[in-house]
């Protein structure tokens, strides 16, 4: 299983690979006011993949906090609420022989 996932990596790094190598060709992006930039085509597709994987984890990553902080707040009352009932259920525990 080990093996098996190297060699899709593998084969998915060589992919990508090749088509960085077929897409060199410069493109030119215009930008605001007339503005314009020149790059290869993988550049700007790498830097365009990169911008949106930030921008979702920075649209995500206050939903991420609120919600370990929910289950944080969870997590302490179960511990809370299973402390005392542990507590009540040894004192009315019938298996003790008296």
């Amino acid at each position: 299983m080990k093996y098996l996932m190297w060699l899709l990596n593998a084969a998915i790094f060589f992919v990508l690979f090749a088509f960085a190598l077929n897409n060199q060709e410069p493109v030119t992006l215009r930008l605001f006011f007339g503005a314009s930039w020149q790059a290869p085509l993988v550049l700007v597709l790498l830097m365009v993949l990169v911008l949106g994987v930030f921008l979702g984890v920075a649209v995500m990553l206050p939903l991420w906090l609120r919600a370990k902080k929910i289950r944080s707040q969870h997590t302490e009352a179960n511990a809370t609420v299973n402390a005392d009932s542990t507590f009540m259920t040894s004192a009315n525990n019938p298996h003790h022989g008296l």
